[in-house]
């Protein structure tokens, strides 16, 4: 009898996606349309409760973050806590007992001071948001069930994926490795508009089920830079190796915060629509310490005491990505027996054990020039009142991608080297 499970975005022999993100899409033949988001339209009730489960998105965020960045201080760190925090939430609707319990706690969820059914509730306004049309910023989240023919599921994990995660459910036979593999890669690359390609190396037969979550972010900068005036400038990794970038320049107003607490300058750089950049230099060698005080309430400081100034800014045209086997990672969180004979997934299937078998998570970041034209007031940003300081990104920093209408973060990472891809 089979008795395991992979499952996508995280789960699943080497499959998860992340990139920056878009809409639910398809693969060829399957009728989208049937999951229409604005049938369940997110009323009071669900902002309420999503509001409810934001702060806790952000501490998991950042929670995850520093594990990423125990294990090593001197790689890149690029990762999406949305779409991770998506899929196991998604996953918790058909985990009962102790397995269930250490998901959601896992997710920094206290359960005695907030229900599942809020919890859930939360998500679906998320997921309802996320992919609400907008033609300034293309940013998309989406689930896909790919599930062993024949293999019963139940009924109410079934109806939960599709009513509160909008899933997709496609039927397909995994004993056939090479066409189911093609068949989750072309879901995710599609759905990542080509920045996850051949994201499952290898497939295992004994695998019944995958889940899938992808999520695509693009957005174009407010206020561009001038491409003519990016320039090769030297960026400092660290006090023995220097590397040569690209450097984009820019002169202008930006919001700013100053934290001496943390020796840290904060520049927040806003993408047409409602998302912004938030990017976080430490002073040399406080890099660690930065990274320790992360919180919700930090960012949410950050975000209320921010204010314009005057800056000469440069910053590095880069292309980063991340890679990550989370079942290590989702361990020091307290998440470990849905990877072990202990998992108790029964309110998925009934008809064999089921375990995680891997976890596997991928982001990818680019940043460049691109941005709309030019406002017609952009000439007017400029003060006279104030020289502007030089804040120069050429040494390892924290970016945040932050969407505002769900005031929380959506990538989350650390450039220590942008000459690395």
């Amino acid at each position: 009898m089979r008795s395991s499970i992979s499952w996508g975005l995280l789960l699943l022999a080497g499959l998860c996606c992340l990139a920056p993100s878009s809409l639910i899409k398809s693969l060829p033949g399957v009728n989208a349309q049937e999951t229409d988001v604005t049938k369940h339209g997110h009323d009071q009730h669900q902002t309420a409760a999503y509001h409810k489960i934001a702060p806790h998105l952000v501490d998991f965020a950042f929670r995850l973050y520093r594990e990423v960045a125990h294990q090593s201080n001197t790689t890149n760190i690029f990762f999406s806590p949305v779409s991770i925090s998506i899929a196991l939430a998604l996953l918790s609707t058909g985990a009962k007992s102790e397995t269930h319990t250490q998901i959601l706690e896992g997710l920094q969820f206290n359960l005695t001071e907030i229900t599942e059914s809020e919890i859930h509730d939360g998500f679906q306004h998320l997921l309802h948001t996320l992919n609400q049309s907008n033609s300034q910023v293309q940013l998309t989240t989406g689930n896909g069930l790919f599930i062993q023919e024949n293999l019963q599921l139940e009924k109410k994990f079934l109806e939960d994926a599709k009513k509160l995660y909008y899933s997709e459910a496609f039927s397909v036979n995994f004993m056939n490795t090479e066409a189911t593999k093609k068949q989750i890669n072309t879901y995710v690359e599609q759905g990542t508009q080509g920045k996850i390609v051949d994201l499952v190396k290898e497939l295992d037969q004994e695998t019944v089920l995958a889940l899938v979550n992808y999520i695509f972010f693009k957005g174009k900068w407010e206020k561009p830079f001038k491409e003519e005036h990016t320039q090769n400038e030297s960026f400092y990794v660290d006090k023995e190796t220097t590397v040569t970038v690209p450097m984009m320049i820019r002169q202008g107003m930006f919001d700013f915060y100053t934290s001496e607490e943390l020796s840290s300058t904060v520049l927040f750089m806003n993408y047409v629509g409602n998302a912004t950049a938030i990017f976080i230099l430490p002073n040399p060698g406080k890099m660690q310490q930065l990274e320790d005080a992360l919180s919700e309430e930090l960012l949410s400081t950050w975000m209320k005491q921010k204010y314009p100034r005057s800056v000469k800014l440069h910053f590095p045209k880069l292309s980063i990505s991340g890679n990550y086997d989370l079942k290590d990672l989702l361990g020091k969180l307290g998440v470990t027996n849905v990877f072990s004979s202990a998992a108790d997934l029964s309110g998925i299937t009934k008809t064999a054990p089921l375990k995680v078998s891997k976890a596997v998570h991928q982001a990818v970041l680019t940043i460049d020039e691109k941005g709309t034209e030019a406002a017609g007031a952009t000439g007017l940003e400029f003060t006279f009142f104030s020289l502007p300081i030089n804040v120069k990104f050429n040494r390892p920093f924290l970016v945040v991608i932050y969407k505002e209408n769900i005031k929380n973060l959506i990538f989350l990472g650390r450039v220590t080297d942008p000459s690395q891809t």
